[in-house]
């Protein structure tokens, strides 16, 4: 699947500021602070959208989170691999077909497409591999066919699942108990009630083909992949085991990243990915902004009413990734009054030096991706006064380099 153009990252170390510090990031699996400083070269995959909407600010906020992760490890000298699916056929997307009578791969193209022009707009680092689970029904195929040697796999009808207790350490991921696990599989699409399950929390990993929906052909018999395999098939293909960050929103820390990884470790019995880092909940309307509930606030909306996407990024970046919080209008308000003001800042021929905030900037981002920190310390930048005829240089760089701002 094709990807959109990411920007071009300009570094730090070319003006004489070396190379940033090691990162921390905060892993849901320990609940603690760990420095992810891999060997010359990061791997990270993130969990991508289902298209049957438009981009809406919640989405945008994750994507935006693992852009800052992505942007810390270049700085710090590291070559990154980046890997995105696409869930281009499942429930939710035929559902939304079937409401709006459009042919359910003509509206997953149309709302892929709608989100590689949101992520453009708001400069965000594309994925090296950008994965749909329709192009990848073979690596699904085998995966499945892994874990049913590990004798992990069982019929239910002509659907088949997996027994998640062939992992012994099930549940790793969450730390959740089991009456928190089944009430939390239930509300985010999984089947406990289910007759003939071993167990109600064992997961989908092939359902067979349904009247009127889509299905393929393979040795599994004609069907379509479960969700969760899905992402551990494209994860396992693209970055190997034992890769650097799981990351998403944090309503995918169960089910959907406790099942992969338990996937993928009984299939290959090796580790699946070292941290698990998951972004907080951006609400409106006083609940989670979700497509399901209908209460978003689209990016692309405010494109078209002409919002500079730079202020959207701002907007975003004003709030820790690990935080819940609510949008309102007085957000962008507020990033289009601080944009403004560094662009003055950014356009006198002298400004105090900006070796300090490139120092400010770095620590911010590499303790657990703390961009209000680092705003205030741009802000405490723009509202001062020097006589450095190279500070306009420097600030644009690290911003460019660090949050994505280009000014």
């Amino acid at each position: 699947m094709r990807s959109w153009t990411s920007p071009i990252v300009p570094s730090l170390d070319d003006l004489g500021f070396g190379r940033g510090p090691a990162v921390e990031v905060h892993d849901t699996a320990t609940g603690a602070l760990v420095t992810v400083d891999p060997d010359h070269h990061a791997r990270l995959y993130v969990c991508g959208i289902t298209p049957y909407d438009a981009t809406h600010m919640g989405h945008a906020a994750t994507y935006l989170a693992f852009d800052l992760l992505q942007r810390a490890w270049l700085d710090a000298g590291l070559t990154v691999t980046y890997t995105q699916n696409v869930t281009d056929v499942d429930d939710p997307l035929l559902e939304r077909a079937t409401a709006t009578g459009i042919d359910w791969a003509e509206l997953a193209e149309n709302q892929i497409e709608l989100f590689r022009t949101d992520m453009t707009a708001l400069r965000v680092l594309a994925p090296d591999h950008y994965i749909g689970a329709v192009e990848s029904i073979d690596l699904v195929v085998d995966m499945v066919g892994q874990l049913d040697a590990a004798g992990a796999v069982y019929r239910v009808d002509d659907d088949l699942y997996f027994d998640v207790h062939a992992d012994a350490d099930f549940g790793a991921v969450s730390g959740y108990d089991e009456t928190t696990m089944l009430q939390v599989f239930g509300e985010r699409g999984g089947d406990p009630e289910r007759a003939g399950k071993k167990h109600p929390l064992d997961c989908l990993l092939w359902q067979a083909e349904r009247p009127g929906e889509p299905a393929w052909d393979t040795s599994l018999g004609r069907g379509r992949p479960g969700w969760h395999v899905e992402c551990a098939a494209i994860a396992l293909e693209h970055l190997g085991t034992g890769f650097d960050v799981q990351g998403g929103g944090s309503d995918l820390v169960f089910p959907h990243h406790e099942m992969s990884r338990s996937e993928s470790v009984v299939a290959t019995g090796e580790n699946f990915a070292h941290s698990y880092v998951h972004a907080g909940m951006v609400g409106y309307d006083g609940e989670k902004m979700s497509k399901s509930k209908g209460n978003l606030v689209l990016v692309s909306a405010l494109r078209e009413a002409g919002r500079d996407p730079v202020a959207i990024r701002l907007a975003l970046l004003a709030h820790h990734y690990r935080s819940d919080w609510e949008w309102f209008e007085a957000e962008l308000v507020v990033a289009e009054q601080r944009l403004a003001a560094w662009r003055i800042a950014v356009d006198r021929p002298e400004g105090p030096a900006g070796d300090d905030m490139v120092s400010a900037l770095r620590a911010a981002l590499t303790h657990d991706l703390d961009a209000p920190a680092a705003l205030r310390a741009v802000d405490q930048w723009a509202a001062g006064a020097g006589h450095d005829p190279r500070a306009s240089t420097t600030v644009r760089t690290a911003l460019d380099a660090l949050l994505g701002i280009s000014l």
